[in-house]
């Protein structure tokens, strides 16, 4: 027996797509700010931290890049408030992702990191900037325009990922279209519809990162 597709249901359901979608984003906003922020700090602490602050960010890179990340939301989400700490569906995600995407981008900064020729640093020193200062204004953003393409993917990847959320009942795109498909029984042409969705928002992602990239750090991010 054939299939007939049918997408009279699609405008009775844009305003669910583009809350999903809407969702979807500002998970992504937030891990990518949280996510970069605590890899920044992570790859300077592997580097340049005492041993056991060295030890114990080894430890948890290793931790969070061998685990799946759906263990790991639903360790936050449902094994946490055994021990006394409930957080909101979409906190709860926000913290997974954020964790999960700064052990993955820990590696990548300190990469750029060591990309940097370690004469810059001495001759910085030697003209009298603080350290600080020479990480800051010096070090990191020769390290960001390095490394920008690879964290650029890493983010891509992220949002894809953020689908996992939906089994904590987080609002986002694929929690929607659960719901649509359930209450339209139009499998196929709900999931085609948010399949082209992600796409829509991964490719603009991903060109407002790279557009955004070559105004912030100059010529040769792509």
């Amino acid at each position: 027996m054939g299939y007939s597709l049918d997408f009279g249901w699609l405008a009775d359901a844009t305003g669910a797509i583009a809350r999903g979608a809407a969702t979807t984003i500002l998970l992504i906003v937030v891990t990518t700010l949280a996510g970069t922020f605590l890899s920044i700090l992570g790859a300077a602490g592997r580097r340049n931290g005492p041993a056991l602050l060295k030890r114990a960010i080894g430890v948890y890179v290793e931790v969070m890049r061998n685990t799946p990340f759906l263990v790991q939301l639903f360790f936050i989400f449902f094994g946490l408030p055994s021990i006394g700490i409930r957080l909101d569906p979409i906190l709860a995600a926000m913290l997974a992702m954020t964790l999960n995407m700064a052990a993955y981008t820990i590696e990548i900064v300190g990469a750029g990191l060591d990309a940097v020729p370690r004469g810059q640093t001495e001759a910085a020193l030697a003209l009298g900037l603080r350290p600080r200062q020479v990480f800051v204004k010096i070090v990191l953003p020769q390290a960001l325009k390095v490394i920008y393409p690879a964290l650029t993917s890493q983010i891509i990847i992220m949002m894809l990922e953020s689908a996992v959320v939906s089994q904590i009942a987080v609002r986002e795109l694929t929690y929607e279209a659960d719901m649509l498909q359930a209450r339209t029984f139009r499998a196929f042409e709900t999931y085609f519809v948010v399949t082209m969705v992600y796409l829509v928002l991964s490719m603009g992602l991903r060109r407002l990162l790279v557009s955004g990239g070559r105004r912030a750090l100059g010529a040769g991010v792509s």
